[in-house]
């Protein structure tokens, strides 16, 4: 383990052309970004740094995403495709690494030599890294391999909430026990990572309400049923479910973020609508809100004599990492970079993550990297001037294959 300016980087796991391949990678990737459901050209480079890597066992998934196979020491290198792995015999179970690789609709303002040239779209989430990080990790287990096969999933359209879905649905990861991911966060060092079991990241719906009453004129209210009026009680509200009916020990989120209704100022429209997102850390809240909003609309419409359209829009679901897969993490953690490397969230993660529907299948853990630079500024994701540390790369790379390994030795032994 080596120290250095930037961090706790495990030197021993990279050459000096390991380093090079994997900053050339990524800058390669963050020069051309595209935008989810777009990432052809984004695919056909991963797919060329893993043919560099000697993994070759790919198949092409969720339209513009990859799947490929590293196979497991006690599995060999069978002719097995990515779907399903070597038929025949006992087999080590497969465990699987995921990097997403879809960029925002965002001007980068960086000024480093590798922005992007992509007009009006940038890689402000550091999917850029997270790709970079799992072609990685499957050029150390191709070296060095796990017990069992190992999936490395590169998805695409995570911004959107779609691809994780897509790839499940493709069936390319249906032999998978355990999957392991993370995300860039610019308010850790360099070499701190957060692994722990439990909430990580929040749902994601999305609501729609209409309110009809009957138009008329402004100067004559008594002649009409003003549906801004019942708009503008339930903008009021609605907060108060979150405040008076969530368990207070329970984070979660209503926000109204589009209120559209008339046209004129001296008339009474017809109809009055609001959009708005329902964020919440467990299955339960998330039921809960979703049920009162609705009660909560309906009752107002019939208060203000209006009748009330509500129409949910189903996002990700909440990240809730397993208990073993928040172990294996750790002690992988542990074992690359130290025990002071291991840090909590402060609070909770109200962002969503698609990687959310994996967990729901399988075993596994979502981690946040550190890739703030000693001495920067602390900007966050999703800003056109996001910059994250380059060393962090070599430390999201070793961390998902020593979960790999990790959580196939520990399958294997039935533990």
């Amino acid at each position: 383990m080596q120290q250095t300016e930037k961090g706790t980087v495990v030197s021993s796991h990279f050459t000096p052309e390991d380093r090079r391949f994997l900053l050339d990678l990524r800058r390669s990737l963050h020069r051309a970004p595209e935008l989810s459901w777009q990432e052809h050209g984004t695919r056909e480079r991963l797919r060329a740094a893993l043919h560099a890597c000697g993994v070759t066992d790919i198949v092409d998934v969720a339209d513009t995403g990859l799947v490929a196979r590293v196979p497991g020491s006690a599995n060999g290198s069978a002719n097995g495709s990515a779907k399903g792995g070597a038929s025949g015999g006992s087999r080590v179970p497969t465990v699987a690494v995921r990097g997403d690789i879809d960029a925002l609709p965002i001007t980068e303002l960086t000024g480093l030599p590798f922005a992007s040239e992509t007009p009006g779209v940038m890689h402000a989430c550091g999917h850029d890294m997270h790709a970079t990080w799992a072609v990685g990790a499957a050029m150390l287990l191709a070296r060095q391999p796990a017990p069992g096969d190992v999936r490395i999933v590169l998805q695409p359209a995570e911004e959107v909430g779609e691809g994780a879905a897509k790839v499940l649905a493709s069936g390319a990861l249906d032999d998978v026990q355990a999957i392991f991911g993370a995300h860039v966060d610019w308010r850790f060092n360099v070499g701190e990572v957060v692994a722990d079991s439990g909430p990580l990241a929040a749902s994601t719906d999305t609501f729609s309400v209409t309110f009809t009453g009957r138009g008329g004129h402004g100067a004559r209210p008594q002649d009409a049923i003003d549906p801004i009026v019942g708009l503008g009680s339930f903008v009021m509200e609605v907060q108060t479910i979150v405040s008076r009916r969530l368990d207070p020990a329970l984070p979660g989120v209503i926000t109204v973020g589009t209120i559209e209704a008339g046209n004129a100022a001296n008339v009474i429209p017809e109809t009055a609508t609001c959009t708005g997102t329902v964020r919440a850390t467990t299955i339960s809240s998330r039921q809960l809100l979703l049920s009162e909003l609705k009660t909560m609309a309906e009752s107002i419409a019939v208060a203000h004599r209006l009748t009330a359209v509500v129409v949910f829009s189903e996002g990700t679901p909440p990240l809730v990492n397993s208990v073993r897969g928040a172990e294996w993490a750790k002690s992988s953690a542990r074992a690359l970079l130290g025990d002071a490397a291991l840090r909590s969230l402060a609070v909770a993660n109200m962002g969503g993550e698609d990687f959310s529907f994996y967990l729901e299948r399988m075993e596994g853990c979502f981690m946040r990297v550190g890739t703030l630079r000693s001495g920067a500024e602390s900007i966050g994701v999703h800003n056109p001037r996001f910059d994250p540390d380059e060393e962090a790369l070599f430390v999201g790379t070793a961390l998902l294959a020593t979960c790999a390994r990790t959580a196939s030795a520990a399958l294997a032994n039935g533990g």
